[in-house]
């Protein structure tokens, strides 16, 4: 029996893998080259539960450990970082921080939409000012009678069209630095009406929306195109007092164990971006022939691939003990900072050595590891640069060489 998976992990592996090869490769071309959202097949993930698969059975949710979640992270990735990402941001950036820090009433009245994928959720940290130093927000919570007012704008917020329930993070004391910053669940329309009431989910005009909330335009990125990525802009926007996620000053604090647990699902992603760029290379190399010679039989072909399988594999252990340690409630920010470092530079690495092992058809759409190549880079900057991680890593170290 594996160290850390068992037979129901297996399952769902050999489940998420089926769905990908049947529902996602064969449009993952065209869903990257129109920038679509993937509405049909993020209908069918949801119904299958993996919008929710670590939330508990009571918020609709399909009450699995932690490395299950994994597992659908880097499976979805390996055919096509879109889709994983979809699942990563709305499970770990819009529906943990409501799982972790609101109130039983919060988890009620928001976590069912999620969990069940009836409509899709983000997270509302980073604004032009505020990127890898997150705690220079300048959005602004002003109380008012019976809430707050929100005024702010958020960049680069995963599902910030398409999503209806989001966390966002604003200064509620201009004094405290990071220690007056609050979170907020903040609520809008999806800006995908039709095709939501076309596949049925995206869109429940029972959830509190804000007026004053707005979505920028889409913005045109180098890679996870078909991931809904935009600007979100907050204009005096009303919400309730019951929407405060935590007390006012928790929200620098709350965030931080977000991103924690969101770096294990960014190398979860990441890993499955290069096995994806591995296994593209090794059909490739073992079929196609050069001077009477399968490529596979040059050494430093040869030599190369065998090296990434052995890093991915390394990779992949690293990734799994920080999920398992999460799962365990033991510390884990050290391991999942050192996840996603590893693998998010194992990403892009795999992929640049699969297309020059393709030669000059790994440089075109024929094969995916040219889009590959696009979607692992944004695996080094999500979620903390790969500098933020170094950073991250060494406060540890110092902090265990005190004692």
């Amino acid at each position: 029996m594996h160290p850390y998976l068992n037979q129901d992990h297996l399952d769902l592996q050999a489940q998420v893998r089926e769905f990908a090869l049947e529902n996602i490769v064969p449009v993952a071309r065209e869903l990257d080259e129109t920038a679509l959202f993937p509405w049909d097949n993020v209908k069918a993930m949801a119904e299958r539960g993996w919008l929710g698969v670590p939330v508990p059975r009571e918020f609709s949710g399909m009450g699995r450990d932690y490395l299950s979640y994994i597992l659908v992270v880097e499976e979805l990735a390996r055919h096509d970082a879109s889709h994983a990402i979809t699942v990563s941001a709305h499970t770990t950036l819009a529906t943990s921080p409501i799982l972790s820090f609101g109130t039983d009433a919060q988890r009620e009245r928001f976590l069912p939409f999620l969990a069940s994928g009836q409509v899709l959720g983000g997270f509302g940290l980073t604004e032009p000012g505020a990127g890898s130093d997150a705690s220079g927000t300048r959005t602004q919570a002003v109380p008012v009678p019976g809430g707050y007012r929100i005024s702010g704008n958020k960049i680069f917020i995963t599902h910030g069209g398409v999503g209806e329930i989001f966390v966002v993070t604003a200064v509620t004391d201009p004094g405290a630095r990071s220690r007056g910053i609050t979170s907020f669940i903040v609520c809008k329309p999806t800006t995908d009406l039709a095709d939501a009431e076309r596949v049925g989910i995206g869109h429940r005009p029972r959830l509190p929306y804000s007026e004053g909330v707005a979505p920028g335009a889409k913005e045109d990125k180098l890679g996870w195109r078909a991931s809904d990525t935009r600007q979100l802009f907050l204009q005096e926007a009303f919400v309730g007092e019951d929407q405060r996620l935590g007390e006012e000053g928790q929200g620098f604090r709350n965030f931080m164990k977000t991103l924690d647990a969101g770096r294990i699902g960014i190398a979860a992603l990441s890993l499955g971006i290069a096995q994806g760029a591995l296994d593209t290379a090794l059909d490739y190399t073992t079929r196609r022939r050069q001077f009477n010679r399968p490529l596979w039989d040059f050494q430093d072909i040869r030599f190369g691939l065998c090296g990434l399988a052995a890093e991915i594999e390394a990779a992949r252990l690293l990734t799994w003990h920080a999920a398992w340690l999460k799962e365990q409630g033991r510390p884990f920010g050290k391991e999942a900072a050192m996840a996603k470092l590893v693998a998010s530079q194992l990403a892009a690495s795999s992929a640049r050595t699969a297309v020059q092992s393709l030669g000059g058809v790994g440089y075109t759409s024929e094969y995916p590891v040219e889009r590959m190549m696009r979607d692992a880079k944004a695996c080094e900057i999500g979620e903390g640069t790969s500098e933020i991680q170094k950073i991250v890593i060494g406060r540890h170290l110092l902090k265990e060489l005190s004692g």
